[in-house]
């Protein structure tokens, strides 16, 4: 089936987020490190393609252990976004186990435990990825060891790069948020709030330190800055609103506003979970896209985040609920799953598609290409 389009994927995706209309509705995959596929996967969805799997190469070595998406398949399924990663100053072929061989860091060099386990341990910091599992887990090293300074001068030539060969949107990811379930600072942002206040004063002096030069090196390049923060769990927020709003929201709205005083750059903020009381605020702080919309957690009807938040927000995401039927069900199933959700959430833009985060190492090909195929078919907005 081939659409009528009338722009650039650049065009079509910024059209989306400021709401304009648009030829179709964009799509992603691979553009951010939750809108990927498993590197698992990734190997399995080229054999059911037909296509080599001896070149593929690592995105993420962490979130789920991402592929970089190549060329081939984002034109196969109609991709509007590309991964910004300069890549990395070498690399090495790793065979975990099996069929399966990636390109990785050099100096990841993982090995194997007795346990079977494959470790990646730089000094403090180790991950590990468990027989039989598609990810590590853990602390991630730093692979490129180049410090920020030369990473984002790096990261701004392959940015440079991309804008000028291509005319995909183009994400520049790595800004934290404000705020972290790791329990002792839960605690602390109940019990001392000042003590994470002072925290997220000098985590929002390095931000925007790093966007100013972020700004000044590639910001005719890039598109969006992205920040990642998972502020809600199944059932909710991880706290109660009032904490939010007193100890993590201000930050948002005020890197926000330095980004949207001092560019033309869009912000991305990523969150799991169950966070439809706090989307208000989100927007209230400049927020311009949020991904993956969890519509399997509780209190994130589609409908209704759409009917209450669609004209004020971007939701990137949505599209597939991988919780419940992306790696569960039949490809027929996958297809009406993802028709119906973007039955609610395209309509008058503001959208772009993407499944529920990252597609997991066990996803069967033919569901991936089901979902990727059904988005393309409906995406026309003649």
């Amino acid at each position: 089936m081939k659409i009528t389009e009338t722009m650039t994927s650049r065009q079509r995706v910024l059209g989306a987020i400021n709401h304009e209309p648009v030829d179709r509705m964009p799509i992603d995959l691979g553009g951010t490190i939750a809108t990927g596929i498993s590197a698992f996967a990734y190997h399995n969805l080229l054999r059911y393609l037909g296509l080599a799997t001896d070149n593929i190469r690592i995105n993420d070595m962490m979130k789920v252990f991402l592929a970089y998406v190549d060329e081939d398949i984002r034109r196969r399924f109609h991709c509007d976004c590309i991964a910004l990663n300069p890549g990395w100053a070498s690399t090495a072929k790793w065979n975990p186990r099996g069929k399966y061989s990636f390109i990785i860091p050099t100096n990841a060099n993982p090995q194997l435990t007795n346990d079977r386990s494959w470790v990646v341990e730089h000094g403090e910091r180790k991950m590990a990825m468990r027989e039989g599992s598609y990810y590590f887990d853990g602390l991630l090293p730093d692979l490129h060891r180049i410090g920020e300074d030369a990473l984002i001068e790096k990261t701004a030539r392959h940015a440079e790069q991309l804008y000028k060969e291509t005319d995909y949107y183009i994400i520049l990811q790595d800004f934290p948020g404000y705020f972290s379930v790791e329990p002792k600072w839960l605690c602390d942002m109940l019990t001392d709030p000042e003590k994470i206040k002072a925290q997220n004063e000098l985590l929002l002096e390095s931000s925007i330190s790093k966007v100013k030069k972020v700004i000044s090196s590639m910001g005719g390049y890039v598109q969006s800055v992205h920040m990642a923060n998972d502020m809600g769990i199944q059932t909710g927020p991880w706290c109660s609103l009032s904490a939010y709003e007193d100890v993590v929201l201000p930050y948002y709205k005020r890197f926000c506003s330095f980004v949207h005083e001092n560019s033309d750059l869009k912000v991305h903020l990523h969150s799991c979970g169950s966070i439809k009381p706090l989307i208000p605020h989100l927007i209230d702080c400049g927020i311009d896209v949020l991904d993956p919309v969890q519509i399997s957690a509780q209190n994130m009807n589609p409908t209704e985040l759409k009917r209450e938040f669609g004209d004020k927000i971007c939701f990137w995401g949505g599209g597939c609920d991988t919780q419940n039927v992306l790696g569960t069900g039949t490809a027929d199933e996958v297809s009406r799953n993802a028709a119906e959700l973007i039955g609610t959430f395209k309509p008058n833009s503001g959208y772009v598609f993407s499944q529920v985060h990252n597609i997991m190492g066990n996803v069967p090909p033919e569901n991936i290409v089901a979902m990727l195929d059904t988005a393309y078919e409906i995406s026309s907005y003649a």
